[in-house]
């Protein structure tokens, strides 16, 4: 047997109907605020405890009495546990069967969710005088507000500064900073002009102290001839604005219809910069492009083209054998989309430039190494446009795109 259980052996032959009959209703009174205040959570009868207490002290039960033993034991032993059934019924563990049903001592968890009102017990004693006016308690809590007189300072604020203000000392210059010129230097600076002083800078190198036009113009000139003045340095450089560039003026429906028909006097499509063409329209382009033997340049730059452009782009260089030049660079193509492009050049020999490089984001060293095995058994590929991250796949690129250049130019001397 524990300690604990030892502890409430003791209780188990206390006489609890003798003991509540011996106290006064204060006492009764008082006894319920401990008990509730021990362990809000136990169940009280639905009459009110105190009524109940007055009532098993009559020799209606011996439960209450128990409780209050119990909760005594819990705050000397410092438990958080809840006193079994067979210490809350009666001797011998049956259960009591005077308590009737409102008199349940189940264990109540506390409902996290409704208010404070509803979780705690009544501890008012005063009958309501009425119903609850939210709106004329809160107009009452607000005058009682205004009418709080503010706490005074207890050190008022009178404006007055006190000690003494921060005078920055001067600062000497040490013997081994001071400069001594001859008199004909000293009696020239001391003379100069602000714009003089700044062609002189300008000739020492003091870039800081002057702007770009005056610099140069110290250099290219023997003489004085920047009369701008100091006031200049801050001043920016004026220079000639630059027009954007004008918008792609392709119509996609008219290239589409000539790379169906296989317009010999189309060579080159170039869709750059045109944000708004339609996926299915790129697809059916892609499509178009399996058949078609005189289009040389195929040009996809900032078209927001994703992985499904780019696998009908894969699919379209595995049939076309005229095309030599492929540029899907600043799109949203990922890794997956990269890897079936690559795969499918190896399947074609007629393409000589490559261009990938700006997607969204990084591939991947596994797309990066596949870029220089490409590079190795395409020996079409002369041009590649693509930055590297990795030194690995790097060199081997470069070493690749040497040695296909060099096959192509012994194959033009043949």
């Amino acid at each position: 047997m524990s300690s604990y259980q030892k502890e409430l052996e003791k209780y188990r032959d206390i006489d609890e109907d003798e003991i509540l009959r011996t106290l006064s209703p204060e006492e009764l009174e008082q006894l319920d605020c401990e008990l509730q205040e021990m362990d809000p959570e136990v169940g009280a009868p639905a009459q009110g405890t105190r009524g109940s207490l007055q009532a098993f002290g009559k020799g209606e039960g011996p439960w209450v009495a128990k409780i209050g033993a119990a909760h005594r034991a819990w705050s000397r032993q410092g438990a958080r546990e809840r006193v079994s059934v067979d210490v809350l019924g009666s001797p011998g563990g049956a259960p009591d069967q005077r308590r009737g049903p409102t008199c349940s001592p189940k264990l109540i968890p506390q409902n996290m969710l409704l208010p404070a009102g509803l979780r705690q017990r009544d501890q008012t004693k005063k009958s309501p005088t009425g119903p609850l006016d939210r709106d004329a308690l809160l107009q009452y809590l607000e005058q009682q507000a205004l009418e709080v007189k503010e706490r005074d300072d207890l050190v008022p604020f009178t404006g007055e500064k006190k000690g003494k203000p921060y005078i920055q000392p001067k600062r000497e210059i040490p013997v081994q900073e001071q400069i001594t010129l001859e008199p004909e230097l000293e009696e020239a600076l001391a003379n100069a002009t602000d714009a003089e002083m700044c062609d002189i800078a300008a000739i020492l190198g003091m870039y800081t102290l002057m702007s770009n036009k005056q610099y140069y113009d110290a250099i290219c000139s023997g003489e004085i001839c920047n009369t701008e003045g100091i006031s200049s340095v801050v001043q920016p450089d004026k220079y000639k604005p630059v027009p954007d560039e004008p918008p792609n003026p392709t119509n996609i429906e008219e290239i589409l219809k000539s790379v169906r028909n296989n317009d010999k006097e189309l060579e080159e499509v170039n869709l750059n910069n045109i944000q708004d063409i339609p996926i299915p329209k790129l697809t059916e382009l892609c499509e178009a492009m399996k058949t078609n033997t005189y289009v040389r340049s195929f040009s996809l730059v900032a078209t927001r083209s994703g992985d499904p452009i780019a696998n009908a782009v894969a699919d379209m260089l595995r049939e076309n054998r005229s095309l030599q030049s492929l540029n899907i660079e600043s799109n949203f193509i990922s890794s997956t989309g990269l890897m079936a492009v690559l795969k499918a050049v190896r399947e074609n020999a007629t393409l000589t430039e490559l261009r990938v490089d700006n997607q969204r984001q990084w591939p991947g060293d596994a797309v990066e190494m596949e870029m220089a095995t490409v590079l190795e058994q395409c020996p079409s590929i002369v041009r590649f446009g693509y930055h590297f991250t990795q030194q690995g796949p790097r060199a081997r690129a470069a070493q690749a795109m040497t040695r296909n250049n060099e096959l192509r130019r012994q194959q033009k001397k043949r």
